[in-house]
């Protein structure tokens, strides 16, 4: 499960890829770091940590 700061987290930076339409092709926590992953547009990676913390890679 992520966690709450997580869930606010990726409601609004999918709101912000939204927003400048670009597509969100995957939304997935990954379960061994615990972290949420998205893969949006041509070459948008994003990961947020179980803080809410968040980076491109």
């Amino acid at each position: 499960m992520p966690t709450a700061e997580q869930g606010i987290r990726c409601v609004i930076l999918c709101q912000s890829l939204t927003n400048t339409f670009t597509p969100i092709f995957i939304v997935r926590l990954d379960e061994q770091t615990g972290n949420v992953f998205i893969l949006a547009g041509d070459n948008i990676e994003i990961e947020i940590y179980r803080n809410g913390l968040w980076r491109f890679l």
